[in-house]
């Protein structure tokens, strides 16, 4: 009887990347978390509320996200 496995595919032999989602430059430059934004630890953007995304430039300050609720729009 043979002691060790056959020499078959191997377990963990993947090499796939990550999927790096949600936005984290754009434009050669970094996003900043708005109104209703959250950061991950990845600098990765994340919506907190359903709506509408916003993005606004604030000069020196840097590019700012921000998502406007669908709910308050609906009012407006």
């Amino acid at each position: 009887m043979a002691h060790k496995k056959g020499g078959g595919s191997s377990t963990n032999g993947r090499d796939s990347h990550g999927q790096r989602l949600g936005v984290k430059r754009f434009g050669g430059t970094k996003h900043q978390p708005g109104e209703n934004v959250g950061q991950g630890k990845d600098d990765t953007l994340f919506a907190l509320v359903t709506g509408h995304v916003k993005f606004e430039d604030r000069g020196r300050r840097g590019r700012f996200i921000s998502v406007t609720p669908a709910a308050a729009e609906a009012v407006n």
